[in-house]
């Protein structure tokens, strides 16, 4: 391996200098500067983590918690995860991915610890018992999703309320009066998620005014749970009936009902998505969809934590944003 005194005598000067370059302590001429730089380069040396982070009295590594339950759509979390990985690399930072749900007890292991610089959070929901945790302690964090209580919090999220109101308002200006809202799991509505929470809220008040009769069911999201609420829901509600789905999962099985020969189903049925998905069963051409811009979250996420240590920009305020 590499040492740092070898790096020195490539470029012809002392360690301490070769230090000072990598930590940025003291003011180097642009011409050392260089040399050092390729010496490095070409000998292909890194840093050692540990030597780094006492000296600097940072990890340069941030702790990404995201709880992989069984309720969750695991597509979305993981590219929402590439999207923090490629952009912490282009901060110099590693990423830190927790799985395990450990609630308030993880948050204060990272921050008491030391092993991580910074904390991205998702899975937020309404009365989150993480968040008091986090305004005790004085680890920078972002929230992916919006708690009841923002106050304070560096938060980035879509507006999931106008989502569900614009779901209503398209079926209802196609003249539908009877819409089914297939939503998540219902483990997701017992924990408050946010995202899940807001976008019924926002569904059930707009079609409150626009005096549209509305059904919600949740769903697990396999093939099989989705197909079979539909066909209940058409079993149920005899006149034509639209459909507003919360995630892209039942568009296959959706279609395919809507399909069927049932003289009960609409002749051209209408459906919305609000979120679009890149899988090959995607509902029919044409259908619209909200979209889910999630590399954009993940880079949006990654990047305050690197800049606030820096203070090259204010925490930014919560973006909330229909797609």
């Amino acid at each position: 391996m590499v040492t740092l005194a070898e790096v020195a005598r490539q470029a012809g000067v002392s360690p301490s200098t070769v230090s000072y370059v990598l930590s940025r302590k003291r003011s180097i001429s642009d011409d050392t500067r260089r040399k050092v730089e390729a010496a490095i380069e070409a000998l292909g040396y890194h840093p050692h983590a540990g030597a780094r982070a006492l000296a600097s009295n940072r990890s340069n590594i941030l702790a990404l918690m995201v709880p992989l339950r069984s309720d969750m759509y695991v597509p979305v979390i993981m590219e929402i995860a590439m999207a923090v990985t490629t952009e912490a690399r282009e901060y110099g930072q590693d990423v830190l991915l927790l799985t395990k749900d450990e609630g308030t007890r993880g948050v204060r292991r990272i921050a008491g610890s030391g092993l991580a610089d910074a904390m991205i959070l998702m899975d937020i929901e309404l009365d989150d018992d993480r968040i008091p945790v986090l305004r005790e302690t004085d680890t920078p964090a972002v929230l992916i999703g919006l708690p009841q209580n923002p106050a304070g919090l560096a938060c980035v999220d879509l507006d999931f309320e106008a989502t569900g109101a614009a779901c209503a308002d398209h079926l209802a200006d196609l003249g539908h009066r009877d819409v089914a809202l297939i939503g998540e799991g219902e483990g997701v509505y017992q924990r408050h998620t946010g995202f899940a929470a807001r976008t019924l809220a926002g569904f059930q008040r707009r079609s409150a005014e626009r005096g549209l009769r509305t059904v919600h069911r949740a769903c697990e999201g396999t093939y099989e749970s989705t197909a079979g609420i539909l066909s209940r829901i058409l079993e149920e509600r005899r006149p034509p009936l639209a459909s507003s789905s919360r995630t892209s999962r039942p568009s296959r099985p959706c279609s395919a009902c809507c399909d069927c020969p049932d003289a009960r189903c609409p002749r051209t049925p209408a459906w919305w998505r609000s979120a679009r998905t890149r899988w090959p069963c995607s509902p029919r051409p044409g259908s619209p969809a909200s979209p889910s811009p999630r590399r954009r979250w993940g880079a949006a996420r990654c990047a305050w934590p690197w800049r606030s240590w820096r203070a090259t920009a204010p925490p930014p305020r919560r973006c909330c944003r229909l797609s």
